[in-house]
């Protein structure tokens, strides 16, 4: 593990007594500067937060105690549960977001975070399949981390959600069959049949997911196939 430095945030609470720690959400800081983001994840009067920052460089920042509820998460959905601040650790990566043309994630970084991954998963017994990110939990709002974020890196290492190609299941074809998918992953999505725009959202955040090179919200072949390896 890098050094870590520690406990700088007073934007939180208790979590919910009732709930299990069990689901990490990845996120960028969305500023030019880590510092900007420090400040603003530390400060008061913006009642936001997360558990981790992680910088570009791989430095590693410990702001809120795991055992606390941070507030990364904002209105968000995953499995069921709505809650997610009160089940999950938020770690921010040191990145601009499409805010500043996305930039590429620096290796450093991504291994201080697999560093971060395996130690938490192994501390508190999170399945590592409930690892994803901001966009996934808030389609219609965030894009974060972003199409630049290595997944498969992450699903190589053993942590997150990935395809899994060498075993086909039927493939979706209505538009209600992609929905009744993509809730059985996890998302929120809505089971009309019809191509509306809360579906349209989740359809680009899977992609932005797990097909980066194609993000259109669309219906496409490579979406029925990716949803057709899913075993939900």
């Amino acid at each position: 593990m890098p050094k870590i430095y520690k406990y700088l945030s007073p934007n939180f609470n208790d979590r919910p007594s009732d709930k299990e720690l069990d689901l990490i959400v990845i996120h960028y800081t969305s500023m030019q500067l880590v510092n900007e983001a420090l400040t603003r994840l530390c400060d008061p009067t913006a009642a936001v937060s997360s558990h981790y920052l992680i910088e570009s460089n791989g430095t590693l920042h410990h702001l809120v105690d795991d055992t606390k509820r941070a507030w990364h998460a904002g209105v968000s959905f995953w499995q069921g549960e709505r809650d997610i601040n009160g089940i999950s650790i938020g770690i921010e990566l040191d990145n601009g977001g499409h805010d500043f043309d996305l930039p590429f994630y620096p290796a450093c970084q991504i291994e201080a975070l697999l560093s971060l991954l395996t130690d938490l998963v192994q501390k508190y017994h999170i399945p590592k399949e409930r690892i994803i990110g901001h966009s996934d939990i808030a389609p219609t709002r965030k894009r974060d981390p972003g199409e630049h974020f290595p997944w498969q890196l992450l699903h190589n290492h053993g942590f997150g959600l990935w395809p899994e190609t060498d075993s086909v299941r039927h493939a979706p074809q209505s538009v209600l069959e992609v929905q009744q998918c993509l809730t059985a992953i996890g998302y929120d999505c809505p089971l009309t049949d019809i191509l509306d725009a809360q579906t349209s959202s989740v359809i680009e955040a899977f992609q932005r997911h797990f097909t980066p090179m194609e993000i259109t919200g669309t219906i496409t072949p490579q979406l029925k196939f990716n949803l057709s390896c899913f075993h939900t």
